[in-house]
C-alpha cells in the first residue's frame, strides 16, 4: 500500500509498503479517509524530538472507515466511520489509575509508538476508536482530535459566564478554540494572528472579533482568560503584560525556544500560566460538535493533498505557505 514514512530528522518519504497483516484480538482495520497534519508532526520532522523508532508512519488525527474487525470486536462493524484517540497510555502509572491518561508517565501517540494515518490503511485497537455520527463528512471528522485539544485548553481556563476570552494564534488549535468558545461560551471572543487572512477567516467562521496583540486590551473588556496557541516566547511575553491582574493563560502552543519571562510580573499581578497537554475526556464532545457544525468547520480545512504530495506539503507548511487552518491528507 502507499504510505508516507518518517525515516529521521527532515527525512520524510512516500513509499510502497506491505499493508498491515492479520488482525490480532481487539484490533480494527481502517481505510483512512482523511488525516490531519499537526504542528507536532512538523515539529518532530524538524527536530526529531519524538522519534522513538524509524521508519514510522506519522499521522494521529485520523478519520477512516472500518473495513475489518478481529473476532470478538463487537463495538464496531465494517462501514462505520471512526476517528482515533491519538493517546496511548500505560494504564498502570498513578495518573492513569486516576483516569488522567493525558498525563501518563509514558504517554505516546499514534504515529509515534505505532503506525499512524498517513497511509491507505491503519490498524488500531478498538479501545483507540470512537464512532462518528453517520453523515459527518470525513474531512470534518478528522478535526475531532484537534478540536478535543482546543476544548481541553478552554476547560483549563474555567471561564465564567459572560467573560471575554482572548485567543492568540489562529492556527488549527487556536482557530478551533475560537470556534468552540463561540459555540459553547456566552462571552466575547477576541482573536489575534500575524497572518491577517487567517485571523479574518477564523472571525468569519466563528463570529470572533479580530484584535491586534498590542491593542487587544483596548476593547473595553478585562482580559482575564487567554489561550496562547502560537508557541512564540516573544508573543507570550507580550501577552503576560497585556492581560488583566488575576488572569489565567492556557499554554497549548508548542514552543521551540526557552521562555524568558518577568516572574515578578506574574507574582505581583497573580497571573497563572496553565499547561494544556493533549486532551482528557473531551473527544466525544468534540465529535458531537464536529457533526453538529460540519458546514462551518469545513471552511477551516484545505481540500486535501495526496500522500505522494505530503513531503512537499510539509516543506510549504514549514515556510508558512499553507492555506486554511488545517491541512488534510486524503489517501
Amino acid at each position: 500500500m502507499k504510505a508516507v514514512r518518517l525515516h529521521g530528522v527532515e527525512d520524510l518519504r512516500f513509499e510502497d509498503i506491505p499493508p498491515p497483516g492479520a488482525l490480532a484480538p481487539g484490533q480494527v482495520r481502517i481505510a483512512v479517509k482523511a488525516a490531519g497534519v499537526c504542528g507536532s508532526d512538523l515539529h518532530n520532522f524538524k527536530t526529531g524530538q519524538w522519534i522513538s523508532r524509524a521508519p514510522a508512519t506519522p499521522g494521529h488525527e485520523i478519520c477512516g472507515e472500518v473495513v475489518e474487525v478481529a473476532r470478538g470486536v463487537a463495538a464496531f462493524h465494517p462501514g462505520d466511520l471512526v476517528v482515533a484517540d491519538s493517546r496511548i497510555w500505560c494504564g498502570e502509572c498513578p495518573d492513569c489509575l486516576e483516569g488522567h491518561y493525558n498525563l501518563c508517565a509514558g504517554l505516546g501517540f499514534v504515529g509515534e509508538v505505532c503506525e499512524g494515518g498517513f497511509a491507505e490503511q491503519v490498524v488500531l485497537p478498538e479501545t483507540q476508536l470512537l464512532r462518528m455520527i453517520p453523515g459527518t463528512p470525513p474531512e470534518v471528522a478528522a478535526l475531532t482530535e484537534p478540536l478535543a485539544v482546543a476544548l481541553h485548553a478552554l476547560s483549563r481556563l474555567a471561564l465564567g459566564p459572560g467573560e471575554p476570552v482572548f485567543i492568540l494564534g489562529c492556527g488549527a488549535i487556536g482557530g478551533l478554540a475560537a470556534f468552540a468558545a463561540s459555540r459553547l461560551h456566552d462571552g466575547p471572543v477576541l482573536v489575534a494572528d500575524r497572518n491577517a487572512a487567517r485571523a479574518a477567516l477564523v472571525a468569519a467562521v466563528t463570529g470572533a472579533r479580530v484584535a491586534s496583540l498590542d491593542a487587544a486590551g483596548r476593547h473595553g473588556v478585562r482580559l482575564r482568560h487567554a489561550v496562547e496557541a502560537t508557541g512564540s516566547a516573544a508573543a507570550l511575553a507580550v501577552l503576560t503584560g497585556l492581560v488583566s491582574p488575576g488572569a489565567r493563560i492556557a499554554l497549548v502552543g508548542l514552543f521551540h525556544e526557552k521562555l524568558s519571562l518577568d516572574a515578578n510580573l506574574l507574582v505581583e499581578r497573580e497571573i497563572s500560566l496553565v499547561g494544556c497537554h493533549a486532551f482528557a475526556d473531551e473527544l466525544p464532545r468534540a465529535a458531537a460538535l464536529a457533526a453538529e457544525h460540519a458546514e462551518a468547520l469545513a471552511r477551516l480545512v484545505t481540500p486535501g493533498v495526496a500522500l505522494a504530495d505530503l513531503p512537499v506539503t510539509y516543506a510549504s507548511l514549514l515556510t508558512g505557505e499553507g492555506q486554511g487552518l488545517k491541512t488534510l491528507v486524503r489517501p
